[in-house]
């Protein structure tokens, strides 16, 4: 694994800063452009056809405790996280979902402490709180809705993301990144299938723009985002993945400003810059030589 110190390292940030900014025109796409009131259903066609075409075009499979392992990665990053992700979307506007779920980073720091017994960075995680309350700023506001079922599943979806991408960083494998994210993205997909069967109404008849959001989700926002992000588990520290996820509320927040028309203030561009600030200096003091 490439040393966090080599010159590279802020190329792996970019790569792996593109799944958390293709994650943030979840909110759009689902709250305009699915079916509504299917949250499993969703979650169901993002994650199994990228997982299964995955699976079936490397033909690499998992060995010894790999399988058991696969198990507790696949719930905590694909079908317990994708499923409150789709069920927050649907029932919170923008990307309030996103504001909720960036105590990920902090969440990271205090799994490092209690499990690993070291001290987080602390100019990294003033880094994570700062951006906290810059995504508090840019979006909430007196009007917000905060509809309970919808909080909890961010909240939640949060808590399983960060043990996920926690785990994922632990328990190293020799799979490559994209046989590693197809088993999860199937196994995942194969757990939401029954809860989609019973939790959700059957799919309608599909037109042409909502078969074509279902596969850029599946795509974009799994197949592709979602390999970048394992990558980026593999050659990055916990805490600087996951303040990247920061740029998924931040991506909501632009596309609902350039496409719905959302107002963005003065004060929302100060937020705006908050977290800009809070990304760059989690990422400095993350990756910088030891």
């Amino acid at each position: 694994m490439p040393s966090p110190s080599h010159h590279p390292v802020w190329g792996d940030i970019i790569l792996t800063a593109l799944a958390p900014a293709i994650w943030g025109s979840t909110y759009i796409v689902t709250s305009e452009l699915l079916p509504p009131d299917r949250p499993f259903t969703a979650a169901l066609i993002r994650t199994l056809p990228a997982g299964l075409l995955l699976v079936l075009c490397l033909r690499h499979l998992p060995t010894g405790r790999e399988w058991g392992r696969l198990v507790v990665l696949s719930a905590l990053n694909i079908g317990i996280f994708q499923g409150l992700l789709f069920v927050a979307a649907y029932r919170l506007p923008g990307g309030l979902a996103s504001v909720v779920g960036a105590i990920q980073p902090l969440l990271v720091m205090a799994l490092i402490w209690a499990v690993d017994h070291r001290k987080p960075i602390k100019l990294a995680m003033w880094a994570s709180m700062l951006g906290v309350v810059g995504m508090a700023i840019l979006l909430l506001s007196p009007s917000t809705i905060w509809e309970p079922i919808g909080v909890a599943a961010a909240l939640a979806g949060a808590a399983c993301m960060a043990a996920g991408t926690y785990l994922t960083r632990r328990w190293r494998t020799d799979m490559p990144v994209l046989a590693l994210t197809g088993w999860q993205l199937l196994a995942g997909g194969l757990m939401l299938a029954p809860v989609a069967l019973v939790a959700d109404p059957p799919l309608p008849t599909l037109n042409l723009t909502q078969a074509l959001a279902y596969a850029y989700l599946s795509i974009a926002g799994a197949l592709f985002a979602y390999a970048l992000w394992f990558r980026g588990i593999a050659r990055l520290s916990p805490v600087a993945v996951l303040s990247l996820g920061l740029l998924s509320p931040l991506t909501a927040v632009i596309l609902g400003w350039a496409l719905l028309g959302q107002s963005v203030t003065g004060v929302s561009l100060v937020g705006l810059l908050m977290v800009l600030g809070s990304i760059l200096v989690v990422q400095w003091a993350s990756n910088r030589p030891t």
